[in-house]
């Protein structure tokens, strides 16, 4: 199920291009971004200028061998550009507000819209980020209340486009929906990668192994052919994971009871404690 959904993720990392010409955020507005954004951005134009160099050299049947040589890039750099997987304008990481969404979701439907109001509130729960963190994000949400020809200027990293294309339409918010609907319209063979990766899903979970054969036949020729040629390679063990009753659910979930003990011990006890813990934990 994951290597599925990290499938669908490569095939928006490959159609970035598309996307920005679909929304029309071919340039974007420096005015639009926050401070952090802002920086990211500029660091995008400098990889874009590197990207352009390379697929130049491609373009005209150089090897992937002669321009390492001639960029003085690493070969996984190079490989990454001509996948079509260095495009992404703002690089995600997990935000300091990622426990706190939901309660700033809540807060923000009863009116406020305070950004420093926020802050303060969340640090009475504990967290221990900084007030521009959280003016940051009121200042997106706002502008995602208002969908406009501005908006549309910025699109979002293929994590988050990933993430919400498979997402309901009643979570989203109204620059999130026209976002997508413009996405959907503009780049037919994405929505078609995410009704495989969809359909996917539903076979491993009704364990229809007689849809396995037909979905290989269309998974082939689109977006993610790269993960169906993976299934079809490992065809005996999805075919066991549809057929039969087994499941390594137990085992994992084992192997994460011990871990989550294994690092609440760690740097305090020492085997013996440490054992004893695990053994009682199992």
């Amino acid at each position: 199920m994951e290597n599925a959904s990290h499938a669908f993720l490569d095939a928006v990392r490959k159609s970035m291009r598309q996307i920005r010409t679909a929304v029309g955020a071919a340039t974007i507005n420096p005015a639009l971004l926050t401070a952090a954004e802002r920086i990211q951005y500029e660091g995008y134009l400098r990889r874009e200028d590197t990207n352009a160099a390379i697929l130049k050299q491609a373009e005209t049947g150089v090897s992937i061998k002669e321009i390492v040589r001639l960029t003085g890039h690493s070969r996984g750099l190079v490989r990454k550009v001509l996948r079509g997987q260095r495009t992404d304008v703002f690089r995600v990481r997990e935000s300091s507000l990622e426990h706190h969404l939901s309660w700033l979701d809540v807060q923000w439907a009863t009116g406020r819209h305070n950004g420093a109001d926020l802050w303060r509130r969340l640090k009475v729960r504990g967290f221990r980020g900084s007030e521009r963190v959280v003016r940051e994000w009121a200042t997106r949400r706002r502008r995602a209340e208002t969908p406009d020809a501005h908006s549309l200027q910025r699109v979002p990293s293929a994590r988050t486009i990933a993430r919400l294309m498979t997402n309901g339409r009643d979570t989203l918010s109204k620059s999130e929906t026209v976002t997508i609907a413009a996405i959907e319209q503009g780049v037919p063979l994405l929505v078609e990668a995410r009704k495989v990766i969809t359909a996917f899903h539903t076979m491993i979970r009704k364990k229809a192994y007689a849809d396995l054969d037909p979905w290989l036949e269309r998974a082939c020729t689109g977006l993610v052919a790269s993960f169906a040629n993976g299934v079809t390679k490992d065809k005996a063990a999805i075919t066991a994971a549809i057929t039969t009753s087994w499941s390594n659910g137990q085992t994992e979930g084992q192997i994460t009871k011990l871990k989550l003990v294994k690092r609440q011990m760690y740097g305090r006890a020492k085997l013996d404690l440490l054992q004893a813990r695990l053994i009682g934990a199992t």
